[in-house]
């Protein structure tokens, strides 16, 4: 025990030992027993149902999957107001009540029925279809609900720019890459499948779909009236029938999508790509009895949560992710790293390194394979974060077989280490992604086209390196320590790309600083610290809201959550402070809201997919990340 400690230290020891007796033994419950993995839902807003919905209805599968409960459960999501939400707690979305509307009205639901009234009042009062994102627009003209004029042209020669082109498919994000050449063929085939023939939701146009303007996203920026002036000029090319290349480009386009199907039959791990994947191929002919699309609504239907009553999707699965947090979260709050347990949980995730070159080598010339994906089965898109994730975990533990383990971790490292981009940072699948106009392409309103290095993964790799006291270059250290220099605010604080948002940046970047060895004393990184303390909530915990990516106001403010509470409290206990009434009331929020059976409740949407535009509540990070910082707390102070 430390030789002094106030009162106050005493008492939250006692009220945090039993706090993590109980938060691990409920973690320690959620362990799959046959392989020992961890696995929890992601759960996301209604779209990827409704879009589930919908393509079913296209392929003409709809009446042997599960509908009625996939519409049931996005009824049960409906607002008072008639909307659906986007993240929980914002009100409601125009695009994401678009859509839900759109897969209720196939599933049977009629206009006149009163929750879909309120849904149309809340859609039109916010101008209706034509304010809503380009990729509902796509999805309406796929049923002849939305003119396909209105849409962005995707022309079909792109597919066949090589990589050291400009301008090509690798430049993209690997999700947009995954989505974007599918929707190359769906763009160029303009299909419509209808019902019936009298199928519409021309009652969503608020001012008439006879007055719809079918205009594209224009930011006003130039690059953008570049951009849409370019559009104009492929469609022009597209109606007069002279599209150079396109047959070879589709051929190209399709070979590409099964190329990269997994023998499970997913497609990059993720929803969007395995939808807009079979979408594409059957619009090339391919019937849903095809190996390939049986194999992707296999795939797809693994993606499902059947709860009895309701069925819904979640946009991807996580068990390397899950599994990598618990093990660490175990480990930090004293379950012994030899533990039966952990060692199951570890052979795991030794059994899912992937050592295949994916797309990440294309733009990566001197890399090898050994990195993790985030899911079950995605050998053509392991990332960063999952990668360095699991050699943080692995590092905590003893194995049967260290020198096997010591190989396997020092090829993530390797593998993470020739994904460092030119600016000293890391994104998350790719190197050099970072050519931000793609952003500004009509097609892309998500403005998520591009896959650039961040603070939050950038802090990670640190600290993955400071754990494994890995002999890394110099400069690969200097030049990611340049990188967060540079990228930190004047708050002293750091946006977080999958987390939300600088509650989860700044505790990972000063994880990373940590680690790697940095004196935490240095003004810039107190004034990081000095921020987090300055936006705890009165409760005693931290929390932040996902408009804070779209009002920087909000930086570090929102109701608190046991997620950010316990990134907040590692990101204080890493720059030091152990002792502070700030850490005092942060343990006592997180004690004194734990369930009797050692959960925490989370309604809150704490992890990002697209900033602004797609987040997800990680049933798992309401029980980890909690339990990491008071086992790091404990640990501190007690025996």
């Amino acid at each position: 025990m430390h030789a002094k400690q106030s009162p106050f230290v005493r008492e939250n020891l006692r009220g945090a030992a039993e706090t993590v007796w109980r938060a691990q033994a409920h973690l320690l419950s959620l362990q799959d027993q046959e392989e020992g993995y961890w696995w929890a839902e992601l759960e996301a807003n209604v779209t990827l149902t409704a879009e589930y919905i919908m393509l079913h209805f296209i392929l003409g599968t709809h009446e042997s999957r599960p509908i009625p409960k996939a519409a049931r459960y996005i009824l049960d999501r409906q607002l008072q107001n008639g909307a659906w939400e986007l993240y929980w707690g914002d009100g409601g979305d125009l695009s994401t009540s678009v859509e839900a509307y759109m897969a209720l009205k196939l599933a049977g639901y009629t206009a006149d029925m009163e929750e879909m009234q309120r849904a149309r009042e809340f859609i039109a009062a916010r101008g209706g279809i034509t304010r809503s994102r380009v990729f509902t627009k796509i999805h309406l003209a796929l049923f002849g609900a939305y003119d396909w004029k209105g849409t962005p042209t995707l022309p079909a020669w792109f597919m066949l720019f090589p990589t050291w082109f400009p301008i090509n498919i690798y430049d993209l994000a690997s999700w947009a890459r995954s989505s974007t050449v599918p929707f190359i063929i769906v763009l160029d085939k303009k299909p419509i499948y209808r019902p019936n023939p009298d199928f519409n939701v021309d009652e969503l146009y608020a001012e008439g779909r006879d007055k719809a303007r079918l205009a594209l996203p224009d930011d006003g920026t130039l690059i953008s009236r570049f951009l849409l002036g370019l559009d104009s000029v492929f469609k022009v090319s597209e109606s007069a029938g002279v599209v150079p290349l396109r047959s070879r480009a589709l051929r190209a386009a399709e070979e590409w999508i099964i190329a990269r199907q997994e023998a499970t039959g997913d497609w990059a791990g993720i929803i969007p790509a395995m939808l807009n994947s079979m979408l594409a191929l059957h619009c090339l002919g391919y019937s849903p009895d095809h190996p390939v699309m049986r194999r992707g609504l296999e795939a797809m239907d693994r993606f499902g949560m059947d709860e009895g009553v309701t069925f819904h999707v979640q946009p991807c699965i996580s068990p390397v992710w899950d599994t990598a947090l618990a093990v660490i979260g175990l480990v930090d709050s004293g379950v012994p790293a030899e533990s039966h347990e952990v060692r199951r949980a570890v052979d795991w995730l030794l059994s899912k390194q992937i050592f295949k070159f994916g797309d990440w080598s294309i733009k990566n010339r001197n890399g090898l394979p050994g990195g993790w994906a985030f899911e079950f089965y995605n050998d053509h898109y392991p990332d960063v974060d999952d990668t360095a994730a699991v050699v943080c975990a692995l590092s905590r533990v003893k194995t049967l077989d260290e020198a096997y383990k010591r190989e396997a971790m020092n090829a993530g490292i390797e593998w993470v280490l020739s994904m460092q981009s030119k600016n000293g940072g890391w994104g998350a699948f790719d190197v050099n992604n970072t050519k931000d106009f793609l952003n500004r392409v009509p097609y892309g309103d998500l403005k998520a086209m591009i896959d650039p290095p961040t603070a939050d993964l950038t802090g990670r790799v640190l600290e993955m390196l400071g754990l494994t006291k890995y002999s890394a270059p110099e400069s690969v250290v200097s030049r990611a320590i340049k990188f967060l220099r540079e990228n930190q605010e004047s708050e002293g604080c750091w946006y977080g790309r999958w987390g939300v948002n600088f509650l989860y940046g700044t505790s990972l970047v000063l994880s990373g600083l940590r680690h790697i060895g940095q004196d935490m004393s240095q003004p810039w990184i107190n004034r990081a610290a000095d921020w987090f303390r300055s936006v705890q909530n009165d409760d005693g915990g931290w929390g932040e809201d996902c408009e804070s990516y779209k009002d920087l106001s909000k930086r570090g403010r929102g109701d608190s959550t046991p997620s950010q509470t316990g990134w907040a409290l590692m990101g204080l206990m890493d720059s030091g402070d152990y002792d502070s009434d700030s850490v005092r009331r942060g343990i006592e929020f997180l004690v004194e809201r734990q369930s009797r059976d050692g959960s925490w409740s989370e309604p809150h949407f704490t992890g990002t997919g697209f900033p602004r535009h797609f987040f997800i509540n990680y049933h798992l990070y309401r029980n980890t990340f909690p339990l990491t910082a008071l086992g790091r707390y404990f640990a501190h102070h007690g025996d």
